[in-house]
């Protein structure tokens, strides 16, 4: 199974530094699909979903940043009280422990797409494909 790919992009909590990242991306023409950051004091992890991973992964690199790319899967929601509960459901009955997630609207097809890191990807995506839970693919994201 293919895992959509997720930029981590580690910044130093400096002025300009989350700007100087999406100037790099825009200049590379690419688009942005879905982000997050958390921060500390001292750091923050941006984390991005994009059309081209490893070209930004790549160019980013080149200009001195520390990236990680990280295997996370995109399930669609309903957008309703209770449309995410469904999912986390499935997930804790099955023992399959979340690491993060964050969401976003799709208002063409979907209407809300959540980004879900587990701690066993492989076993996740089973339990999520057997709770017949709406795993969208990779391409379908990428190409949104």
């Amino acid at each position: 199974m293919e895992y959509l790919k997720q930029l981590s992009i580690f910044l130093e909590n400096k002025e300009g530094r989350l700007l100087n990242t999406l100037d790099i991306i825009e200049k590379l023409d690419i688009n942005i699909r879905a982000l997050s950051i958390a921060d500390t004091s001292e750091f923050g992890i941006l984390r991005l979903i994009v059309t081209e991973p490893l070209k930004v992964k790549e160019k980013l690199e080149e200009n001195n940043f520390i990236v990680k790319l990280t295997d996370v899967l995109a399930v669609a929601i309903s957008d309703e009280p209770g449309g995410l509960n469904k999912v986390l459901r499935l997930l804790d009955e099955n023992d399959i422990n979340l690491e993060y997630l964050y969401a976003f609207v799709e208002q063409q097809k979907y209407n809300a797409i959540v980004i879900l890191r587990l701690e066993d990807m492989d076993e996740g995506y089973r339990v999520l494909n057997e709770g017949n839970a709406t795993i969208i693919k990779p391409d379908e994201i990428y190409s949104m």
